[in-house]
């Protein structure tokens, strides 16, 4: 196992405003960008060559990561003109891998933090001779994700769009965003077009003949798809909850990193992060909560679940819950955002001209 590609390309529009500048793998996670965390895994499961498939922004990937030699990697980079859906981006990108036709590739989504055994998933491949192998996780409530039951030796009986009724329901089990492809399969989706390997490319095999395989794996998995559970992702990786060999410091209640500032008497908990040349304030309570380079909490905010962006700045006594602030936004002193409020890039909010409770 030696290759991987990717999945980089998406716009992100659901965690905007952190994806206006920023594409989504590249938003900060424990004090790195998210990608990072995805290339480490896969680096410490034996791959050395990957390729990037990216088109959002993608003139961002490069100039960080350079050639991959700092992760011990071999990486590449192959821009979509325009946008071709899942399938398409890995056919897209095929005439730069190096393996032979019966090799597995392994292809990640680059929105998913998982724990997943990479190893395992790959054995599993191999030891099935599949065409194709999926990791699959069970979920609690599946109505909001396809649905991929499998027959008793793991083999993939069908993929199921979102169930709109109880009858529907015929398992628990999802797709959870990581493959391992023959080589010789990549090959044969459709060149040139959007391809969706969920709804054409699977279905397609799978009425074929072809041999999928399903690999359950109930490790820690989290779609990174909104910024609620972009936060907790963080926040996850930050308290060793979710693996990950690139969090630049010990696992724990905080991650201070090296030219941020934080005042002595300011209480970080809950696996929040303070980004390079950050500051924060005497007083200030922050839990559970990312904030990016160069922000600044001012005195006595109490800011809970909430990401707040690059030059950002929150005023005193501030209360934030479950909110995004987004990149140079300043949000005034006194005022109180709750849940699900996103303060767009460079907006300006005067102090005391929001708030959900009295100012008494």
């Amino acid at each position: 196992m030696t290759e991987a590609i990717l999945l980089v390309g998406g716009k992100g529009t659901r965690l905007r405003p952190l994806t206006v500048h920023t594409p989504k793998p590249m938003v900060p996670a424990a004090g790195v960008p998210f990608l990072t965390h995805q290339l480490a895994r896969a680096k410490a499961a034996g791959v050395d060559h990957i390729v990037l498939a990216t088109s959002y922004l993608a003139e961002v990937f490069e100039p960080y990561f350079g050639d991959g030699s700092s992760l011990g990697l071999h990486i590449e980079y192959v821009t979509e003109e325009e946008p071709l859906g899942t399938g398409g981006a890995i056919r897209n990108v095929a005439s730069r891998l190096h393996s032979g036709p019966d090799d597995p590739v392994l292809i990640f989504n680059g929105d998913i933090l998982t724990g997943l055994d990479i190893k395992a998933l790959v054995d599993t491949h191999e030891a099935a001779g599949a065409d194709v192998s999926l990791h699959l996780t069970k979920v609690a409530d599946p109505r909001a994700f396809g649905l991929v039951p499998t027959d008793e030796t793991g083999r993939v009986l069908a993929f199921l769009e979102k169930p709109q009724t109880p009858e529907e329901i015929v398992t628990d089990q999802i797709n959870a965003g990581a493959y391992v492809f023959r080589r010789s399969v990549i090959d044969t989706i459709p060149l040139g077009r959007p391809v969706s390997v969920e709804r054409e490319t699977f279905p397609d095999l799978l009425a074929a003949g072809a041999h999928l395989q399903g690999m359950v794996d109930s490790t820690y998995w989290l779609d990174l798809g909104t910024p609620a559970a972009f936060v907790r992702g963080s926040a996850d990786l930050v308290m060793g909850r979710a693996p990950s060999p690139a969090v630049p410091g010990r696992c724990g209640d905080r991650l201070i990193l090296p030219t941020a500032t934080v005042a002595p008497d300011a209480k970080l908990t809950g696996g929040t992060v303070v980004g390079e040349g950050a500051f924060v304030a005497e007083g200030a309570r922050v839990s559970g909560s990312t904030i990016l380079p160069g922000a600044v909490i001012e005195p006595g905010a109490v800011i809970t679940d909430s990401l707040i962006g690059r030059n950002a700045r929150v005023g005193e006594r501030t209360v934030l819950t479950g909110a995004v602030i987004g990149d140079g936004a300043i949000v005034g002193a006194d005022n109180e955002l709750r849940e699900g409020v996103r303060v767009w890039c460079d907006a300006h909010i005067p102090a005391r001209a929001l708030r959900f409770s009295s100012d008494q």
